[in-house]
């Protein structure tokens, strides 16, 4: 029968040791398997990932093709009702005042708050984002959510935006050609 006291690992799962530099006839001597000399044969001679000596890594050769929508991606900070608890109760609890409390740092897209723990009391909060599960809770304690308004985008450029920055460029340049030739004749007048 299998006990706790007689429980052993399959054989062949654990291996012994190598034993490095326990004399020339141990096999693992002298150089201890590291061959002669070189960086690898230091201590702490160790070389990163994808190092190709200096030559211009394989990764770097290659062309990039595709699209990535990881530089698009919005990044929430995530706040738990947990957290929220240091605040007295009836404060308005918004992004200016987490990021004071160090509850928020970095650059980020906005604020969620997510369910966690409970709120023992009522609070105003200001958010981007709110979890059903946080929402409820928050309700429960007597506090209220307000929704941040979502940054506005920049338009994209249509026809009509084109033609627009078309007509501002020639303005502009006519504007340039009007003060070059105003400048122009002053020079002229100051020679005579």
């Amino acid at each position: 029968m299998m006990r706790l006291h007689n429980l052993r690992p399959r054989p062949g799962a654990r291996h012994r040791v190598k034993r490095l530099g326990c004399g020339e006839s141990s096999g693992h001597g002298k150089t201890s398997g590291k061959g002669h000399k070189g960086q690898k044969a230091r201590s702490g001679g160790s070389i990163r990932l994808g190092f190709e000596g200096g030559q211009m890594p394989l990764i770097r050769r290659l062309p990039k093709r595709g699209f990535n929508n990881a530089a698009f991606h919005a990044t929430y900070a995530i706040v738990n009702l947990s957290d929220l608890n240091e605040f007295k109760a009836g404060t308005v609890v918004n992004e200016e005042l987490l990021r004071e409390s160090k509850l928020v740092r970095g650059d980020v897209a906005g604020i969620k708050i997510l369910g966690d723990g409970e709120l023992k009391h009522a609070l105003k909060i200001e958010a981007d984002k709110v979890s059903e599960s946080a929402k409820a809770k928050i309700e429960k304690a007597g506090g209220t959510i307000t929704m941040r308004e979502p940054a506005m985008r920049k338009p994209t450029a249509g026809a009509d935006d084109v033609d627009q920055t078309a007509k501002e460029s020639e303005t502009a340049t006519k504007s340039k050609k009007k003060s070059t030739t105003a400048k122009a004749k002053k020079k002229a007048s100051k020679k005579r």
